[in-house]
């Protein structure tokens, strides 16, 4: 039998259980050790980041900044689940032996051609939106769909058909070819 390390994909329903008990156990650990409870997610991580970057270009700048003032630049469980999240996938890529640099995926250079400054550029203005969506929203889909929805909440489940109807639209778009 394969090691589930070593095998290419994992069974979705295993890798649900197991981010369902992180979800759980973020909230729990969180109450015992912080008096209250903090809930899976990562945009503010990333809001953060480039605080830390900003505080040494421009520190009088994130100094005056009214939202730096409430949310504290610092690392934080939150920061280093991203830092995780990153170094598990490498980890798994390595381990799978699926691992590969690829500046342009297959998908994109099939619609818009193998150049891979547009694709640095669709990516920056896709991130861009993408965050300006997740602070509009106050939640990421991680937050929204693992937490809100974890909590039965209604707010999260119209976030995350918000989410999803979104994506299909926008993939339905960029990558639905069209007929000459």
């Amino acid at each position: 039998m394969k090691n589930f390390l070593t095998k290419e994909k994992w069974n979705p329903y295993l890798a649900g259980a197991l981010v369902g008990i992180v979800a759980v156990c973020s909230v729990v650990l969180t109450t015992q050790l912080m008096g209250k409870p903090e809930y899976l997610g990562t945009s503010t991580t990333f809001v953060r980041a480039v605080g830390f970057i900003e505080k040494e270009i421009a520190p009088n700048h994130v100094a005056g900044n009214d939202y730096f003032q409430k949310t504290k630049i610092k690392v934080d469980w939150q920061m280093m689940l991203v830092i995780g999240i990153f170094f598990g996938a490498l980890i798994s890529s390595l381990c799978s032996k699926t691992f590969k640099i690829e500046l342009v995926p297959a998908i994109w250079k099939e619609r818009f051609g193998k150049n891979a400054s547009v694709r640095a550029i669709g990516a920056v203005i896709g991130g861009i939106i993408a965050l300006f969506g997740v602070r509009l929203a106050n939640g990421c889909p991680s937050g929204h769909g693992l937490s809100s929805m974890m909590q039965l909440s209604l707010s999260g489940l119209i976030a995350m058909m918000g989410f999803m109807i979104g994506g299909f639209i926008t993939a339905h778009i960029l990558y639905t070819k069209k007929e000459a």
